[in-house]
């Protein structure tokens, strides 16, 4: 079996996640470490949520101006958040905006999964390549990354596979 979410995971995850679709036990895998939702259901709460974040992680990096839930943010795609540089002319400056949209399924998704694409996100402050420093930090600021990204990817091939969402 192909899981497009779970490239570069080594055999034995596959094999595991592969027994877990087998047993028709996903599903039951996903809810039982992520029983709920979260209720951060606005822009303003996603960017207050967000900002909270930064200030205790972030604090000398660059302001962000913008965090908002997007629609338009295409799971299949790979992309689960983006962070965008806007250049904005101001008189013969340049001046850039950092800006922060997650796609709007994590919504109601579990508060874990959010804070990971949050925090995926704001890396990108400091860190522009996904790369060693890139993931240091990451797992600096969350500290189960690893395992909420794979779980997360999990969550993605079960919506994937079933076609229905859990929350």
């Amino acid at each position: 079996m192909e899981f497009k979410y779970l490239n570069g995971y080594s055999q034995n995850i596959l094999q595991q996640v592969e027994q877990l679709i087998k047993s028709d036990k996903l599903g039951v895998y996903i809810k039982n470490k992520y029983p709920k939702g979260h209720r951060i259901d606005t822009d303003k709460q996603l960017y207050e949520y967000t900002m909270e974040i930064k200030n205790n992680f972030l604090k000398k990096s660059q302001p962000l101006s913008k965090v908002v839930y997007d629609g338009k943010i295409i799971l299949e795609n790979q992309a689960l958040g983006l962070h965008s540089y806007i250049p904005r002319k101001q008189g013969k400056k340049t001046k850039v905006k950092n800006e922060i949209k997650i796609a709007s399924k994590f919504k109601k998704m579990p508060l874990e999964f959010l804070e990971h694409i949050v925090v995926h996100e704001l890396a990108h402050l400091k860190e522009k390549n996904h790369d060693k420093a890139f993931y240091r930090l990451c797992q600096s600021m969350e500290d189960n990354c690893g395992q909420v990204e794979l779980d997360l990817r999990i969550y993605l091939t079960y919506v994937d596979i079933y076609k229905e969402e859990l929350y």
